[in-house]
């Protein structure tokens, strides 16, 4: 019909024809197809006006590679589409507009010769293929396919579906519908096109359609969802917006300073250098709060413990001082005496600057108050180039002080160690634990056993804060502990430190103290460094000795600081002239001994001091008292007609009072030497009796109480300028004591010439300053019959006590061993220079 209308009828009959080939790019068009084409390659355009001149016929067949600007016939499938040109139009760039309907299939034959297009000898393909029942199930099959891909493909039109609807011819069906199947390829597009049978041809496009169909379908499921997210997306940012729209309009404008804070906080997290336990907690608690409401009671939680998490120097450290001279020099600058201590420090400090990675120590400085323990710390820190950190645990009884709060609390916060860490900003520091030997233990737990994790070397890598939950590194911190006495802190907690012991300072190293450092400090805190103003050396004596009663020097620092205000006063008052007002030069100002009352008031203590005469039953002990310094213990006793009563009295602990019956044992055990009758104690009652009203405890009083006792009982004084100290078994051995180097001072102090000690103490005496040794002659003792032979005032001890096998004494510094044969000198052991190099405390 096509051909009688627009061709020869002879022409239209011909099953082979010579017409011009139109070649296409990524389209086969079919029989029935119109299609619109834009033509630019010159070939085309001439193959084009040939159609025009030869009945608008022309030949349509797609090439293999779209890509080839000039294909070769080799380039060209064989199988195409004999078509017609229904339209042609010239635009001005010079391609051309054309429309163009397919007629019926057809191969090419042979390329005929020509240089200006393609000129091809097309065949006509015959339909094959028998109308049967299979096909009419596919031809409804193929309808019914088409349809459901129409309603998914909204690009197909619906006008496309009612013309397949009403083709009833098998072959037209499977044309129509493949040249409206947009998403098929065009390999498939050709395959159907090169079938010469209309069945197998619907029957491919079938299974085509249902993949097509298939895909479509998730396609749709893929964009509901989408859609749905979409408008969840689209409604919420919908709300958002009014809602700040409502806050703006009330004043408000919370939610973007909190979209601001968010911003700030992942910026933080990008530069923050933290573990990877402590990165993934804060991005799944940054993730949280992306999701909560900025005016929630939660979010603020979990906004207060992010900024803790970030805050923290996981990884600062301060960068450490290795030169030891330096360090030694700022020691000795800060601090007077304290050579073991020092020592220590450099020690640390040169290890570190050898392996440069060394876990912090944890040093224990037990010592009465005022020796410099907490100042110590922070010339440590100076010294080493870190920073200084104090947390004071006097009173503490939580266990959550130290471990912190976990955050299901109202107010949770994280314990005192990580917030000074925080405070330091660096992980590194000189870490004070200040009075650990103040804690106490209630139903809230107990914070010394939560310490024993943070001193610990092997576990303080991994300490566990219960707020942050997160795992964090203390080994690099230089932990220093302080206490008064070791008693009070638990056994398992000082295997974890180095227990270093600081003694009460020496008269002598309190008068350099202050003469190089206290008076110094406090003449510029009263604004007197322009007085000609001087403190003597027997001033301050006369201040230790009577107005203060200390192991430090906190109380001889306030009463300097006493003197020096009222000598302020006094520059004040005599700086105006009475009648002009003009100033006046003021004469130099000079505290002495004697003044000393004047500016500090009555004397509040007195010196102890030795006996004018030798008394019967008064013996001098000597004693440490509980502020650190060393006192002399005058020891009474008095024998009186009785039944054998012992009474003892001096506000004593239940120790001195067994040394005290101990010392009576030994007494009555040694009757027929001393010249007392077998039952001597049941005919006397004895009292025994310390006269200061200070609490006494420790075991070094038992040789003082015997020897009063032998003084008592026998009738034979005691030699008043002779002092002792030491513990006694029943059997008379003489046991050592502590705090020798006080109580060797107090004796000197008191103008006592002659000290008895226990021989096992002479190791002790290296630490007693030259000049005490030198002053004091010692008597080392390991009975005693030892000690009475030397204390009581006998004509002739031989006849009592028999002839002494041999004596250990101290003379002018020198030990002199007595025995057997001539007396041997033995060198003492090395002893403390007392005015060692170096600035005061």
């Amino acid at each position: 019909m096509f051909f009688k209308a627009d061709g020869d009828p002879k022409t239209m009959n011909n099953k082979r024809r010579i017409v011009p080939l139109l070649p296409l790019r990524d389209i086969v068009v079919f029989p029935h197809m119109g299609t619109r084409l834009f033509v630019g390659r010159e070939r085309s355009i001439n193959a084009l006006d040939a159609a025009m001149v030869r009945d608008k016929e022309i030949f349509l067949a797609a090439q293999k590679d779209a890509k080839a600007n000039e294909p070769v016939p080799d380039d060209i499938f064989a199988v195409g589409t004999l078509g017609a040109v229904r339209q042609l139009l010239r635009l001005p760039d010079g391609t051309v507009q054309v429309v163009v309907e397919g007629v019926k299939r057809a191969r090419v034959r042979r390329y005929v010769q020509t240089d200006e297009f393609f000129l091809v000898e097309a065949e006509e393909i015959a339909e094959t293929g028998t109308r049967t029942v299979e096909v009419e199930a596919l031809m409804r099959s193929s309808q019914a396919a088409f349809e459901m891909y129409v309603k998914l493909n909204k690009k197909v039109q619906p006008e496309v579906l009612v013309e397949v609807q009403s083709v009833d011819d098998p072959a037209r069906l499977a044309d129509m519908i493949v040249a409206n199947l947009l998403t098929i390829k065009l390999a498939d597009k050709q395959a159907l096109l090169e079938c010469e049978d209309a069945s197998k041809r619907l029957e491919r496009l079938h299974e085509l359609m249902q993949a097509e169909i298939e895909i479509l379908q998730v396609e749709k499921k893929i964009r509901s969802r989408v859609k749905k997210q979409m408008e969840k997306t689209q409604k919420e940012y919908y709300l958002n917006e009014q809602m700040q729209a409502i806050q703006k309009e009330l004043g408000g404008g919370e939610r973007d300073e909190f979209k601001n804070e968010i911003q700030e906080i992942e910026d933080q997290i990008k530069t923050k250098r933290m573990s990877k336990e402590a990165t993934a907690k804060v991005k799944k608690e940054l993730k949280k709060l992306k999701m909560m409401h900025p005016t929630s009671a939660e979010a603020t939680v979990v906004r207060n413990y992010i900024d803790w998490i970030l805050s923290l120097p996981w990884y600062d450290k301060s960068e450490e001082n290795y030169d030891l001279g330096a360090a030694e020099e700022i020691l000795d600058e800060d601090h007077y005496g304290l050579k073991r201590i020092k020592e220590r420090i450099l020690e640390y400090l040169a290890v570190q600057a050898l392996t440069k990675k060394l876990k912090g120590p944890v040093l224990c400085f037990v010592g009465p108050p005022g020796v410099g323990k907490t100042s110590l710390c922070k010339s440590i820190a100076r010294a080493t180039g870190r920073k200084f950190v104090r947390l004071s645990l006097g009173g503490v009884r939580d266990e959550a002080e130290i471990r912190g709060h976990r955050r299901t609390y109202i107010g949770a916060m994280p314990g005192k160690l990580i917030q000074s860490l925080k405070k330091a900003g660096t992980n590194n520091p000189v870490f004070l634990l200040d009075e650990v030997d103040k804690m106490s233990t209630d139903f809230r737990g107990d914070p010394a056993a939560a310490l024993l994790e943070v001193l610990d070397g092997e576990q303080n890598d991994t300490f566990n804060d219960h707020y942050l939950d997160v795992d964090y590194d203390l080994s690099d911190v230089m932990f220093i502990t302080t206490a008064n006495t070791l008693s009070a802190i638990p056994v398992p907690l000082q295997d974890r430190m180095e227990i270093i012991q600081l003694s009460g300072y020496t008269e002598f190293e309190k008068l350099n103290i202050a003469v190089k450092y206290l008076v110094p400090r406090q003449k510029k805190e009263c604004g007197l460094e322009n007085v000609d103003f001087t403190v003597t050396e027997s001033a301050i004596r006369t201040v230790i000795h009577h107005y203060t009663r200390e192991a430090g020097v906190r109380s001889l620092e306030r009463e300097i600081a006493s003197i020096c205000r009222k000598v302020a006063r006094q520059v004040v008052n005599d700086s105006k002239d009475a009648e002009g007002g003009e100033t006046k030069a003021l004469a130099p100002i000079v505290v002495e001994a004697k003044s000393i009352p004047k500016y500090l008031g009555v004397p509040k203590y007195r010196l102890g001091k030795k006996e004018e005469h030798d008394e019967i039953g008064l013996t001098n002990g000597l004693s440490v008292t509980s502020n650190g310094g060393g006192e002399l213990l005058a020891c009474e006793v008095a024998v009186v007609s009785g039944k054998g009563k012992l009474a003892i009295t001096g506000l004593l602990e239940k120790g001195m009072e067994e040394s005290a019956h101990a010392a009576m044992s030994y007494v009555r055990s040694r009757a027929q030497i001393l010249g007392l009758d077998a039952d001597f104690y049941q005919k006397v009652d004895v009292h025994v009796h310390f006269p200061e009203f200070i609490r006494k405890d420790g075991p070094s009083a038992g040789v003082t109480m015997a020897t009063s006792l032998a003084s008592a009982l026998i009738k034979v004084p005691v030699k008043r300028d002779l002092a002792m100290t030491g513990e006694i078994t029943l059997r008379g051995r003489v046991l050592p004591i502590g705090g020798l180097k006080e109580k060797l001072l107090a004796a000197h102090r008191s103008g006592i010439t002659t000290v008895i000690v226990p021989r096992e103490n002479r190791k002790d005496l290296r630490e007693v300053p030259r000049r005490v040794l030198r002053a004091t002659r010692i008597v080392l003792v390991e009975h005693m019959d030892e000690v009475l032979r030397e204390a009581l005032c006998l004509d002739d001890p031989d006849s009592v006590f028999g002839k002494p096998r041999e004596s250990w004494q101290y003379v002018d510094g020198e030990l002199v061993v007595r025995g057997p044969g001539s007396p041997r000198v033995v060198p003492p052991p090395p002893v403390v220079d007392p005015e060692p190099a170096g600035t005061p405390h």
